[in-house]
Parts: structure tokens; sequence; C-alpha cells
């Protein structure tokens, strides 16, 4: 497993040349690389995906939950999440190196009906971990084959176009059969509850800036207030308003950066009211108030890199 850690960090390192998030000629693959330890926490939405650590280490916050993730260990995002980020292990001779393959429940569910019986049952048993969204599990030496002849293939661009799709299909068999599977069948089957709730974190996200009422989302997800509140807080770690909350930030924290807005303006734009408001849920959220954690991200060098990663 050292040896194919190793192979896949020499493969992924020429094309992830520069710092941040590098797509591909090969669709739904993009590369993650970072060169030394983070000073500040990135922010970000991270999409239904399955993401493997080639070299480095990494810690992620998702509401109440805190995970490391280290060399080969892949992570699943089953549906659309705000997340905290901080890069702990890098340098410029083995600078952090990541891989993403961005998912979508179609392809998991036409694999599913393949597979039919020969996938084991899924467990009944009630678990809050077994429904986030964001799970981590130390990936199988024929997962990161896969990954890694995925990777190889951006060497060859005309076996790309054939065969990419071909090894994508085989990664996403992989984890299919791996302990993430039972979360990857519950995101892709659409009668499940974490189906039903990622279609309201699809409208939250594409509307984090209106008003919304918990009975009207309750009523698209055809599920009760109850459920839904419920439900809702075991797949993202939070609540459908502190959900919200986290998006406007994030997006608020983006428009500073990357358009040089004003901080009362930047809060307008995501929803809030009232820029004081504003400023105390910003400080609470990334540990100084907005001027304050926009001048720290644009201080040097290495908090460009953090801006740079930002989505």
């Amino acid at each position: 497993m050292l040896q194919l850690s190793q192979q896949l960090a020499q493969h992924v390192k020429p094309w992830a040349s520069a710092e941040g998030i590098t797509s591909t000629t090969i669709p739904g693959l993009e590369l993650l690389r970072v060169d030394s330890p983070m000073t500040c926490l990135g922010s970000s939405i991270y999409d239904p995906a399955i993401c493997l650590i080639a070299q480095g280490e990494k810690v992620l916050w998702l509401g109440d939950r805190q995970m490391t993730y280290g060399p080969l260990s892949c992570l699943f995002t089953s549906v659309h999440l705000p997340v905290l980020a901080k890069v702990t292990k890098a340098s410029p001779e083995q600078p952090y190196l990541g891989v993403k393959i961005n998912i979508a429940p179609p392809e998991v569910a036409d694999l599913v009906m393949a597979l039919g019986d020969e996938l084991p049952p899924l467990s009944e048993a009630p678990c809050p971990e077994l429904a986030c969204g964001l799970c981590r599990a130390q990936a199988g030496a024929s997962m990161v084959n896969a990954i890694l002849r995925l990777v190889q293939l951006l060497d060859s661009p005309r076996d790309a176009r054939i065969l990419a799709p071909l090894v994508h299909r085989e990664i996403l068999y992989w984890a299919l059969v791996s302990e993430m599977g039972g979360r990857m069948r519950r995101f892709a089957t659409a009668d499940s509850q974490i189906h039903r709730i990622s279609k309201v974190i699809t409208l939250l996200k594409d509307r984090f800036h209106e008003p919304l009422k918990m009975g009207d989302l309750a009523t698209m997800a055809n599920m009760s207030e109850s459920s839904l509140f419920h439900g809702f807080k075991q797949v993202t770690r939070m609540s459908p308003l502190q959900f919200q909350k986290k998006l406007r930030l994030h997006e608020a924290r983006r428009l500073m950066l990357s358009e040089g807005i004003e901080a009362s303006t930047a809060s307008f734009r995501v929803g809030y009211e009232s820029p004081s408001h504003f400023s105390r849920d910003y400080s609470r959220q990334f540990g100084a108030p907005p001027r304050t954690d926009v001048l720290r991200l644009r201080g040097g060098p290495l908090d460009q890199k953090t801006e740079s990663l930002l989505r």
C-alpha cells in the first residue's frame, strides 16, 4: 500500500503543478495540491464525490464532527456540505496531494441495479453516524489501483476518451463493495430518506439567500417537519437553519476575497438584514471579524493559497 501511495503521488504531482484545485481533461477528475501547512481554515462546499489523499494530511470539520484524513484515506461525500478544512502536513518536497472524483446518484443507482442481489443487505440498525453525508474509510488496494490508472490516463488523451468512463465505473464498484457502500446506496436510492434530504440540501444551496420555511421544505421532501429536522441533522451534522447560515457565511467570505467587496455589502448579498448580526455569526464561524479574517487570508503567499482553495 505504501508503494501504491508513492506511485499515485508521483503521477498526481506533475499534473497538479500549482497549489489549489486543478481541473483535468478527464470529466469529473480534479487534483489538489498544497505545499505547506495552512495557517487559516479553508471553507468550501463539498460536492458529491470520492476523494483520496495520495500524500499529506488534512483535518475537516462538519458541524460538530472533526475528521483527520491521511494517506490513502478515502472520503465519500454524498450531498453538498459546507466544510471547514485545514491541511496540517505538507511541504514543497512532499506536498499535500489529493484526487477528487465527482459522482452523481444515477451513476451509483445504475451500478447498484447491475449488481442486484450480489451486494450485501443494508443494515437496519439505527446509527446516526451511518446517515452522515460525509464518511471516511481506508481505501483498499483495488480502489487505489483503479484511481492510479485513471490519473495515468491523463498522459494519453486518446485512450482516456474511451477508457476513463470504464475506470470511473470501476472506482464506483470498488467503493460500493467497501465499507462505505451502504451510504452510497442510500444516497442513490430515490425513496431513501437521505435522497429526499439531498433534495432539500440542493434547494438550500441554490436559494440560501432567501428566507425559507421548515414547512415548505418538509412538503417538498414529502416528510414531516420533525422527520426532516432529525434526518437533516443526521446527514449534515447541523439543523437546516444552521446549514443555511453556513452556506451564507461561506459565500460571503468568497465574495469578499474574490470580488473585494465590503463586509456590509457581502452580508446583504447573501441574505443578512443586519451587518452586525452577520459580523457576529462570521466571527463565530471563522474565529475573527470579516475584515480581520480577509486581511489575514490576503496577508502572504501561504494565505493566498488558502484563498485559491475556496470554492
